[in-house]
């Protein structure tokens, strides 16, 4: 997921992106502890994707009037 992506989204979409990668994390996290994950690459980048959408909501949110 690029940030640019991300960025182009609203704020339900970002919380609803968020969810979704947060049940990936989960999913690979349960098949590394069980030897069943085949691309250990994708862990860091669901880790990553979460720390953007993470950032970039907390920038809109800041930049929301009435905050």
């Amino acid at each position: 997921m690029k940030a640019g992506q991300v960025h182009e989204m609203t704020v339900d979409q970002l919380n609803d992106e968020l969810v979704k990668l947060k049940k990936e994390q989960f999913n690979l996290r349960f098949q590394a502890a069980s030897g069943q994950l085949e691309n250990t690459a994708r862990v860091r980048r669901v880790r990553r994707d979460v720390a953007r959408v993470r950032t970039i909501l907390r920038e809109k949110q800041a930049a929301a009037p009435g905050s």
